[in-house]
């Protein structure tokens, strides 16, 4: 039945539905449906070419066509009859299991392979993977790729403003100066880092039945080597083999790939509150289209509404990432059933991260850089200089240097006339002397510009 967007429960299926479409294959009850079918059938397929399960014939190549066209052509319409299936069986992976049995139908080589569906497993053997498959594919196939674009954006408007100076703000107080390509460059390398230890995140899948002994397996063959084979059959599916295990897979890789999104998604509320900021400053003006209305009551308002939705959905991604870092990894005794009812909300985290990325990148795309703003404000900062007219003075043995420009700038406003007068007093060698008057505020950047062409 079709339902309105209207009438959506969630955001993300409602307001921002257009937004997360790339992620309804991978996490909704259909992608969790499709990833189940394929881990069965998958192991179907390992135990048929699996020598020790001598009851199981290899698959000919006719057979090897049936598995591969139910999983490759898996359809809704697929996923609505598991659904019916569940309605009878009130169990949703054996409902998988029943349903590939209908798939297989009768035939000479399908008798033995029914027999063989679910062998040795427990529900959590084929949930623990289609998780991590789920997890797989949207690190690899959505949330990487918008994340390499946004970091490309910003690594460009590093190196396009890389000498442009700023003023910097250090508790709220005019510091020394940077310029705005630098800190552009500064959450490039934040997001370097910390998308490399996400992408880095090792997911982690068992498959040894029932608390993890592999007990069924092993009282049907006890001659064969199952560890080594669900290790190859684990490896197969592109996932790193957990040997050590209870019923369920611990989850602690997804609290590592939660705690990695949560950092990264950290350090984006933290550049979106600064260009806020910075807009609010005028340093940033924002490109509209003639229709958009900015309030509903005070015409001249142009909001920065994209850099406070992402800050929204980044929190909202937060909130959901810690409670499954914090939860998951918890299970009474060999299991419990409350990681179930958390994991399917897995794909909601990910969809409000979604959302706050393009946000974001919507919002970079209008904003316009003011440099007359940007150099007005720097400009008439001169007080900033203190900080290397002291430290020139330190180095040619002056006493008290710090408390003699603390009493010369704090507490009054300070000029370019007041800052020249007292460094014409300085006993320093001229040179010194030419260099510090030729000094400006605008021009006191250390490295910062080759620091930002660098990144």
């Amino acid at each position: 039945m079709k339902i309105s967007t209207l009438k959506a429960l969630s955001p993300a299926d409602g307001r921002y539905s257009q937004k997360v479409n790339d992620l309804r294959d991978i996490f909704s009850e259909y992608g969790l449906i499709r990833f189940r079918i394929l881990v069965e059938i998958r192991w179907l397929q390992c135990l048929a070419d699996e020598p020790a399960v001598t009851e199981l014939a290899p698959l000919t190549s006719v057979m090897k066509d049936v598995l591969n066209h139910i999983v490759d052509n898996f359809s809704i319409d697929d996923a609505e009859h598991v659904k019916k299936i569940e309605a009878t069986t009130n169990h949703d992976v054996k409902a998988v299991e029943y349903f590939i049995r209908e798939k297989l139908g009768d035939g000479p080589e399908t008798q033995a392979l029914k027999d063989f569906l679910h062998f040795g497993c427990t529900s959590e053997d084929i949930n623990n993977l289609s998780y991590a498959l789920m997890l797989r594919s949207a690190r690899s196939d959505v949330l990487i790729p918008q994340m390499r674009d946004l970091r490309n954006k910003l690594n460009t408007l590093a190196k396009e403003n890389a000498e442009l100076p700023m003023l910097s703000r250090t508790h709220g107080q005019t510091a020394s100066p940077t310029t705005l390509g630098k800190e552009f460059a500064n959450v490039v390398a934040r997001l370097d880092r910390t998308l490399a230890q996400f992408g880095n995140v090792e997911i982690l899948g068992k498959f040894n039945g029932a608390v993890g002994n592999y007990n069924a397996h092993v009282i049907a063959y006890p001659e064969a080597d199952w560890p080594a084979i669900a290790h190859r059959f684990i490896d197969s599916l592109g996932i790193e083999p957990n040997p050590y295990t209870t019923q369920i897979e611990p989850h602690d890789w997804t609290a590592e790939y939660s705690h990695a999104l949560t950092r990264y998604n950290t350090i984006l509320i933290d550049f979106s509150r600064d260009v806020w900021a910075y807009i609010s400053l005028g340093y940033f003006s924002q490109k509209i289209a003639n229709n958009e209305v900015g309030s509903s009551t005070m015409p001249h308002k142009v909001n920065p509404i994209d850099f406070e939705n992402a800050e929204g959905n980044f929190g909202m991604a937060n909130a959901m990432l810690g409670h499954f870092a914090e939860k998951l990894p918890i299970s009474r005794w060999q299991r419990d059933l409350t990681d179930s009812t958390v994991q399917r909300n897995l794909g909601s985290a990910v969809a409000h991260i979604m959302i706050a990325l393009q946000s974001l990148l919507k919002g970079i795309g209008k904003i316009q850089i003011n440099e007359a703003a940007i150099n007005a404000d720097v400009s008439q900062a001169w007080e900033v200089l203190a900080e290397a007219v002291q430290t020139v003075m330190r180095r040619y043995g002056i006493p008290e240097p710090y408390e003699k420009l603390k009493a010369l700038t704090r507490g009054q406003a300070v000029s370019k006339e007041i800052l020249i007068q007292f460094i014409k007093t300085l006993d320093i060698p001229d040179k010194e002397i030419e260099r510090l008057l030729a000094l400006t505020p605008e021009t006191y950047v250390g490295l910062a510009a080759q620091q930002a062409r660098d990144i």
